[in-house]
């Protein structure tokens, strides 16, 4: 089954290649990878994508709540959450199909960023599946050139965020 886990994470060196470490050495395959900053500076969100039984997700979950530089950990898929992938497409589009992929996106959500006919390029935002066919639909009607994807990202659905866990009170 397909996972989406949100790590919270230290931004210190050699940070994400302990977490990128600890599913190699186990033979865990990373899907999506996704890292960025928190409205904290010294924390960075990992959100990563993975397959596994349920018992081996959380095995995996376990072992990255060891990690020295893990801050929080949460297997989103375990509950109710959004997730969302960018897609940036470049195109080869055919003069006389042009008004037929600008249609298509503009149905789709997306938006042109740039129409010129050898680096037509366009972008949409939307659940793994639909990015998925907005590429395979727009392959029908243009050359694809490049493909960018973001990977998943997530966010549950919870009133509790995921946040860096309490300090222990100093007695």
């Amino acid at each position: 089954m397909r996972h989406i886990i949100a790590i919270l994470l230290q931004n210190e060196a050699g940070a994400l290649t302990r977490v990128a470490g600890l599913f190699s050495t186990r033979g865990y395959n990373i899907e999506s990878l996704s890292v960025a900053p928190t409205d904290d500076p010294t924390v960075s969100r990992l959100t990563l994508v993975t397959t596994g039984s349920d018992p081996v997700i959380q095995q995996i979950v376990n072992q990255l709540n060891k990690l020295v530089d893990v801050v929080n950990v949460l297997d989103m898929t375990r509950g109710e959450h959004l997730e969302r992938e960018l897609v940036l497409l470049k195109l080869r589009v055919a003069p006389a199909d042009t008004d037929t992929v600008r249609g298509h996106v503009v149905r789709s959500g997306g938006r042109v960023l740039d129409p010129a006919v050898d680096g037509f390029i366009v972008e949409l935002t939307a659940s793994e599946a639909e990015v998925s066919g907005f590429v395979a639909e727009l392959a029908r009607s243009a050359q694809l050139l490049e493909v960018v994807r973001s990977g998943a990202l997530g966010i549950s659905r919870s009133a509790r965020p995921l946040r860096a866990r309490p300090a222990a009170a100093s007695a």
